[in-house]
């Protein structure tokens, strides 16, 4: 694989644009992922925020949702913010009755979990194999806390025996409460990174792709 990956994001509905950035000043050859010809180029996928509901809802209008789950079964790394970690849950609590999800994450994810828009919020915490390191190439941050933002965010509520918990909540009434997690190829936050100007943990997605 080259050095630098072909990773595409997913532009049917959500922040699309802000990923793409940050894929970008990671070192990701970053595109825009809507049709099944455009995912079958890809090396990765991020998969990010916005509406759950209505994501799942446009896969299937454009014919993307069963090339993607064949695609996550055979190994493409995939990475999801906020709904994007919705879309990857085995199990949803609070979805709609006839919310799908893409699957292959073995977590219950609760939609919504802390809240309403009027409840956002913004904290730092510490992420496993990010916060822990620094990138050395130019323009990369350095070790330290992961400032995460939280929109209308999901929390992982249960996960499987193969899945490892990353970050958690550190305080307030949520504290404990996993909001990062990895499995294979498969990372997944309730925050977004994209949107605070640290790259860390769509380097981190990068390095996933090139390793696999």
């Amino acid at each position: 694989m080259s050095a630098s990956p072909v990773i595409g994001v997913l532009g049917l509905q959500g922040d699309s644009r802000e990923h793409l950035a940050a894929l970008r000043a990671a070192g990701a050859e970053a595109v825009v992922v809507r049709r099944p010809a455009e995912l079958a180029a890809v090396q990765g996928l991020v998969l990010p925020g916005g509406e759950s509901t209505v994501i799942d809802k446009l896969l299937r209008i454009f014919e993307l949702r069963d090339p993607l789950v064949e695609r996550i079964a055979d190994g493409l790394p995939v990475y999801g913010s906020c709904a994007g970690m919705i879309l990857l849950a085995d199990r949803v609590l609070d979805g709609t009755h006839d919310q799908q999800t893409l699957g292959g994450l073995d977590v219950t994810v609760r939609r919504n979990a802390f809240g309403r828009q009027v409840d956002s919020f913004e904290t730092d915490l510490e992420v496993d194999g990010v916060s822990d390191r620094a990138w050395p190439s130019p323009g990369a941050e350095d070790a330290g806390p992961v400032h995460a933002v939280f929109i209308r965010a999901p929390w992982v509520e249960q996960a499987g025996p193969g899945v490892e918990a990353l970050g958690v909540v550190p305080e307030g009434p949520a504290a404990g409460t996993i909001v990062a997690v990895r499995a294979g190829n498969l990372l997944a936050t309730s925050f977004h990174p994209e949107i605070t100007g640290d790259t860390r943990v769509h380097r981190l997605f990068a390095e996933m792709v090139r390793a696999a």
